[in-house]
């Protein structure tokens, strides 16, 4: 560790972004207050002076990387103008944006695991789900937004951790036929 700063303004983004980093490498279970504080280059000390706990430097981390993720989910359907290039909006958040990295799908899939057996996490993934939701209902009805919604999970889950090739087309196929109907009732 560098000698201390007295004055480091940046010091709990730093921490933030080692708490991320190592979640990306070793998991949840394999981050600590010393790893990250030595990731980070700060005081062990600075750990609880920023952070009362590790529950809650996880809490900013995960809700940090989700408010990114959603802001360019929110501006990438915000730019399409009409039904086609909200379709390949889609279509661009499938095959570019979510899971565009290792460590975007580890810390996705992480957060996951997280939520499954804590409510303040699964508070996160809600909130990330309700303003996807609404993104997508720009442009597609209620229902189709939520099924939207699904289709865009379980592709990224598929093109992230699956065997073979992911064709775009094929993609934009399976949004065409989910987005040709009209609202059931």
């Amino acid at each position: 560790m560098s000698g201390s700063r007295r004055f480091d303004p940046e010091r709990r983004t730093r921490i933030i972004d080692a708490a991320l980093a190592l979640i990306a490498e070793e998991g949840v279970s394999g981050t600590s207050h010393r790893k990250v504080a030595m990731r980070a280059d700060v005081p062990l000390g600075s750990m609880t002076y920023h952070f009362a706990s590790m529950d809650e430097l996880l809490r900013e981390a995960f809700s940090r990387f989700t408010y990114a993720v959603i802001a360019k989910f929110e501006r990438r359907l915000a730019a399409a103008r009409d039904l086609e290039e909200a379709r390949e909006a889609v279509a661009d958040i499938v095959h570019e944006d979510l899971f565009a990295t290792h460590h975007d799908l580890v810390l996705t899939h992480e957060l996951y695991a997280l939520a499954a057996r804590e409510p303040a996490y699964r508070e996160l993934i809600t909130e990330w789900m309700q303003r996807s939701q609404g993104a997508l209902a720009r442009h597609f009805a209620p229902e189709t937004a939520r099924e939207l919604d699904a289709l865009i999970e379980g592709l990224t889950i598929h093109r992230a951790l699956g065997t073979g090739a992911h064709d775009r087309q094929l993609t934009l196929d399976a949004i065409q036929r989910l987005t040709s109907f009209p609202e059931r009732t």
